[in-house]
């Protein structure tokens, strides 16, 4: 095989990474729409494979969930997000199918598309949970970072099954920074997910102060209380404002963090040559950015919140890149050494009876 020929299986599993970044842009779109107890009960809605609409299951409806009255917008957010994420761990099971009948063959990834599978039923799990647990902010956020883990988990199969970066011998500290800067941006990602679960993304609506103060009144005790109650309805959220201000200004701390580690990490790219990985990370970084101040300025219009969701899905996705790209190269010099003597050898048996015989017959 070609060293950078595409393994079996590489389309199926881009074509999954993109259909999971869609899903993620369909899931904060639900979330930013206040549908996501547009459906009550789960997989179905109302009963139903779909919304509602015929006069007969409106009744059957409004008999069986008095509770919840039926709007068909909300009710139709949901369930497209539904499909696709249907759709997409159809797809991530026909990866862990194909990994497991070539298993063993010419480098195919066995536990990745495993564990991609264990993470997506996993988050049909929590998708049930967010509806039957009425949008427990622990869980919509627990969901919002499975979705992100499985986005993550897709891309690191393409680039497994591209086989298509060298092996380069690269300085230690440029591993150590894109190691901080992944860890970091899943954290960011998490204050995200809880300032979306907790309604927190309008708590300050000036730059760069908070309610005219660099350091307002937050209640932080509340703001990260992981224990509240199950039962209550979260829709629109439970906490005070001094508790939702603690979680917004935490959020925009850790962006602060973000940025400058990972401007440091784009300077240590440029000095080893990975000029463009570099730039990559400083447009995805600075769309986040922008995005982000957007969202406080224009109090959190709807194609902002959603493209800034989407946005820091771009950047885990570029950090996964960098991170796969700086990997530890002996290892995989290692494998490379070990396939060619493992070739030159069947190529010295093939050829030691040739030897034995006279005149080479």
């Amino acid at each position: 095989m070609d060293k950078y020929k595409n393994r079996p299986g590489y389309r199926l599993a881009l074509f999954a990474t993109l259909l999971a970044l869609v899903v993620v842009a369909l899931g904060a779109y639900t979330r930013l729409t206040h549908a996501g107890l547009g459906c009550p009960d789960w997989p179905g809605c109302y009963g139903f494979i779909g919304v509602p609409q015929s006069e007969t299951q409106l009744a059957h409806a409004e008999a069986n969930f008095p509770h919840a009255p039926v709007e068909a917008e909300k009710g139709w957010n949901e369930m497209v997000h539904r499909y696709f994420a249907g759709t997409l761990g159809l797809l991530i099971l026909g990866l862990a199918m194909h990994a497991l009948r070539r298993r063993g063959q010419d480098g195919q990834p066995l536990k990745l598309p495993l564990l991609l599978l264990g993470v997506v039923i996993a988050q049909a799990a929590f998708g049930m949970w967010t509806v039957t647990l009425q949008l427990w902010p622990q869980v919509v956020t627990a969901h919002l970072l499975g979705g992100f883990t499985t986005l993550s988990l897709l891309l690191l199969l393409c680039l497994r099954l591209s086989n298509a970066f060298p092996a380069l011998e690269l300085p230690g500290r440029l591993r150590r920074w894109a190691a901080l800067g992944l860890v970091l941006v899943i954290v960011q990602i998490a204050l995200g997910g809880w300032v979306s679960s907790n309604y927190a993304a309008v708590a300050c609506v000036d730059l760069p102060t908070c309610h005219g103060q660099w350091w307002p009144a937050m209640d932080f005790a509340n703001g990260f209380h992981l224990t509240q109650h199950i039962g209550p309805n979260y829709l629109g959220g439970q906490l005070d404002s001094d508790a939702r201000t603690a979680i917004h200004m935490t959020h925009r701390l850790g962006a602060l963090v973000v940025a400058l580690v990972l401007l440091m990490l784009a300077w240590n790219l440029h000095s080893v040559g990975l000029s463009r990985l570099a730039g990559l990370l400083l447009a995805a970084l600075c769309l986040q950015v922008g995005l982000g101040i957007s969202n406080v300025i224009f109090h959190l219009p709807l194609p902002v919140a959603v493209a800034h969701n989407g946005g820091g899905a771009l950047l885990l996705l570029v950090l996964v890149s960098v991170n796969y790209r700086v990997r530890n190269p002996a290892l995989h010099v290692g494998a490379s050494s070990a396939r060619e003597r493992g070739h030159a050898e069947g190529s010295r048996a093939e050829l030691a009876p040739t030897a034995l015989t006279p005149h080479g017959k």
